[in-house]
């Protein structure tokens, strides 16, 4: 609090609550036309710690760009992230704790977003009822219903919002995926991602007093009202459901992001099923706080071709499997490994390098690509927009509706759900298979087996389950509330 004045901060805090998020689109530079290539755009980066340091680093050096503010409830984070904003861009951040005062400056033309996932489309909708525009991180929501919400306000107030999915601004990527998309390798039968990154025990921490640095009711938002540990601020709150998705909805949304991208015209798929669970080896188990599955698959069915996503955390160390962050694509024709660069033909003949076809992408990376959209006002220039984040993000959420919906099964009875499908079968064996090398004991282990879907595309409801339908949204804590009008 040293960098501004502590009480004239409580006064404009206590405003901004007062007011929001009855926000009043005043007349801004992002509310205009085309902004000037002379003019400086300001941003505003919420949450700075990881991720955001990306966010506010690469603002930065860019010409014409000042990052303005610095938001985080953890105001222990200002004096450093000051210090690189002041080093690369030569301007001195505003340093709040609350989004809501940097969205009532009507100099302010963007925000940013690396908070934790239940604050993203909260803040997005709030940026675009404000006349900023917003870049969000993976996932673009923390449910279904959100997402779909932030689509629908960036729609409404003609606001630049762009996902936080990286690939989409890789040129060649892009390039990869038209080919695919064309038909060029054969008729997509099954898309596949694999999110199996190192998670593994996150351990137990007491109930205690949130520091003084850190405004946890802030932090909480829209979150249930609850006591604080040390497992949640900085990082292990991906793993708690009021306020992550797992690893599904974590770094698994990159690849769910291509795996869903590889479908020509694919939106919501039809049915849903998934299954899994939290499998901590040895004594650990007794002392894990996490509540999401650190070993799920997941299973969509679109009307010809299904997409299934592996998410398995007990890898990377000694006699574990390697992890393993990728996609590839099943084709009438062959295997395309999209990560490897290479189609391998089902004639057994010899791997060859995928040709990619014509594809647009707005250059500068996925900051320098949203700062040029800013610019020109041209929402088709987003390399990811809201829409294609909703429907990415929703699958993650989608299959862990499935997974929490589920009941334990034993390892040992096979389950119908599975089908027959190749792909799925193998995913699941190797799914067990990792289980048994990290010294999981299958004949004495339970698993999740999610509850199967049936999902309405258009109205994007589940068909006569009222419980599925619940978890699309959530019970909001006022005043930190997604609304059902935007």
């Amino acid at each position: 609090m040293s960098r501004f004045n502590r009480r004239k901060f409580l006064k404009t805090t206590a405003a901004a609550s007062a007011v929001y998020p009855l926000f009043t689109v005043a007349g801004t530079k992002a509310s205009g036309n085309v902004v000037g290539a002379n003019d400086t755009i300001r941003v505003g980066v919420a949450g700075i710690h990881g991720r955001g340091k990306s966010h506010y680093g690469d603002y930065a050096k860019m010409d014409k760009v000042d990052v303005s503010y610095l938001i985080d409830p953890d105001s222990s984070l200002f004096e450093a992230a000051t210090a690189a904003v002041k080093a690369r861009g030569g301007n001195t951040a505003t340093c709040v704790q609350d989004i809501r005062v940097a969205l009532d400056d009507k100099n302010l033309d963007a925000v940013s977003v690396a908070t934790c996932n239940h604050w993203h489309s909260l803040i997005g909708v709030w940026a675009c009822q404000a006349g900023k525009d917003a870049y969000i991180e993976k996932p673009i929501s923390h449910n279904v219903f959100e997402g779909g919400k932030l689509a629908e306000a960036a729609r409404k107030y003609n606001r630049i919002v762009q996902h936080g999915t990286q690939q989409r601004s890789s040129q060649g990527r892009a390039e990869q995926m038209a080919a695919i998309q064309a038909g060029k390798y054969g008729k997509v039968l099954v898309s596949k991602g694999y999110c199996c990154k190192p998670r593994w025990s996150i351990g137990s921490k007491p109930i205690s007093k949130p520091p003084s640095h850190l405004d946890f009711n802030l932090w909480l938002g829209p979150a249930p009202k609850q006591d604080f540990h040390g497992n949640l601020v900085h990082y292990n709150w991906h793993w708690f459901w009021d306020t992550g998705n797992g690893d599904t909805g974590n770094q698994g949304v990159h690849e769910m992001d291509v795996a869903h991208w590889a479908i020509k015209g694919a939106t919501m798929p039809n049915r849903i099923w998934s299954l899994g669970g939290r499998f901590i080896p040895g004594e650990e188990n007794l002392r894990d706080q996490g509540q999401t599955p650190n070993m799920q698959l997941s299973v969509y069915e679109y009307d010809d071709t299904l997409l299934v996503f592996e998410t398995r955390g007990l890898v990377g160390k000694a006699g574990s499997p390697p992890r393993n962050v990728s996609n590839e694509v099943y084709t009438t024709e062959g295997v395309v490994k999209i990560t490897e660069g290479k189609f391998y033909p089902n004639n057994g003949g010899k791997p060859e390098a995928i040709q990619g076809e014509p594809a647009t992408v707005t250059p500068g990376g996925p900051f320098g690509s949203f700062i040029a959209s800013v610019r020109s006002r041209n929402a088709a220039g987003v390399n990811c927009d809201a829409q294609v984040g909703h429907y990415s993000s929703a699958l993650c959420h989608l299959g862990n509706i499935s997974y929490r919906l589920g009941e334990p099964v034993p390892f040992n009875k096979q389950s119908k759900t599975l089908g027959d499908n190749a792909q799925v079968v193998a995913a699941f064996e190797t799914l067990k298979d990792n289980l048994k090398a990290v010294d999981v004991n299958l004949a004495e282990t339970d698993y999740t087996l999610g509850r199967v879907l049936e999902f309405d595309t258009k109205t994007e409801r589940f068909k006569g389950d009222d419980q599925a339908n619940a978890l699309l949204g959530r019970p909001y804590r006022k005043p930190f509330v997604v609304p059902e009008t935007v």
